[in-house]
């Protein structure tokens, strides 16, 4: 076990390094944010000034060198527009981005693992015809279309619930969340409910097709012949079973989520890491846009691993082949 945790953290600090030097080329030499950031009166004195000041009137290579020196300290550099280190930046936006990406986790669990369970079950029934086609058009629909519909139907005709922002924020153990008061839970329900359409529909397909196959599988069989009821057969048997493949692709997914909240938090004016990429691509600031992407890609890597751990401690097959490998 140890030897493949080693293994599994070797291969995710190569994925860094190799996406950090695709990040960082990617960003800088696209554009010249400099004319962004100096007045249009500036003479050529002032823009030289600006650049030396910037680090820009370096080769690309120098800054990438600079560029790990700082990340090996904590410093993904300072942003162009606010003058602030963009590590900074990204953490203050961070808490809002979390929690819309876990709240969406959760109902996409909470909703997606029972349809999906029970359309396995009952695969010929009308409802369960009724919830295939459902998760069909979850795959379908654009994300931003939905939103605007979402905000039409649950906010301006039924104000229900407001649209757009984070509202009020609780605290507890010194965190503080919109998820702890109900003015939060309110402006959180649709930017969430929206995210996590596409991840609903994944989880109903995952779940219905691991209860299809698993219902065939010679343990279920047995089981039955010994005189388990079917619930017990269907929650301590099947569930287990299936449930490797649900957590291995849900966690995955809860680093899409993070990372691809972008449209949603756009639309319903979400304070998040996506909204502010948004203004700093659009700003052409390229150090909150790299600290983003790489903090981005360290979620995915991270959450990668963590699967991988958990997938061995389910099913050791795993940790054999990679032995074997």
């Amino acid at each position: 076990m140890t030897v493949f945790i080693i293994r599994r953290m070797l291969q995710a600090l190569l994925v860094v390094f190799l996406m950090s030097v695709i990040v960082f080329f990617g960003v800088n030499i696209v554009g010249d944010p400099i004319y962004m950031l100096v007045s249009p009166d500036a003479d050529q004195a002032d823009i030289e000034a600006a650049i030396a000041r910037l680090g820009l009137d370096r080769p690309i290579w120098e800054q990438y060198v600079m560029f790990l020196k700082g990340t090996a300290q904590g410093d993904l550099g300072d942003s162009f527009i606010f003058g602030e280190p963009a590590l900074k930046l990204i953490l203050h936006h961070m808490p809002a981005t979390m929690e819309l990406a876990f709240s969406s986790l959760i109902l996409a669990i909470v909703i997606g693992i029972p349809l999906g369970l029970y359309a396995g079950l009952y695969p010929d029934s009308r409802s369960s015809k009724g919830i295939m086609a459902a998760s069909i058009f979850g795959f379908s629909l654009p994300t931003f279309w939905v939103g605007l519909m979402l905000i039409m139907l649950f906010a301006v005709e039924l104000r229900w619930v407001p649209a757009t922002g984070r509202g009020d924020l609780g605290s507890f153990l010194g965190i503080q969340s919109s998820l702890l008061t109900l003015d939060g839970l309110s402006h959180i329900f649709l930017p969430a409910l929206n995210l996590a359409l596409l991840k609903i529909s994944l989880a109903i397909r995952l779940t219905r097709a691991g209860v299809r196959e698993a219902m065939g599988q010679d343990y279920v069989k047995y089981a039955r012949a010994k005189g388990l009821s079917t619930r017990r057969i269907i929650l301590v048997h099947v569930m287990k079973n299936i449930m490797i493949p649900v957590v291995t692709v849900m966690g995955l997914e809860f680093g899409s989520l993070i990372g691809f909240s972008v449209v949603t938090e756009t639309i319903f004016a979400w304070p998040g890491m996506g909204k502010l990429l948004i203004d700093a691509i659009l700003q052409l600031d390229r150090p909150v846009v790299v600290a983003y992407l790489m903090i981005i890609v360290l979620f995915f890597v991270l959450i990668n691993l963590i699967v991988d751990i958990l997938y061995s401690i389910l099913d050791p097959r795993v940790r054999l082949q990679d032995h074997g490998a």
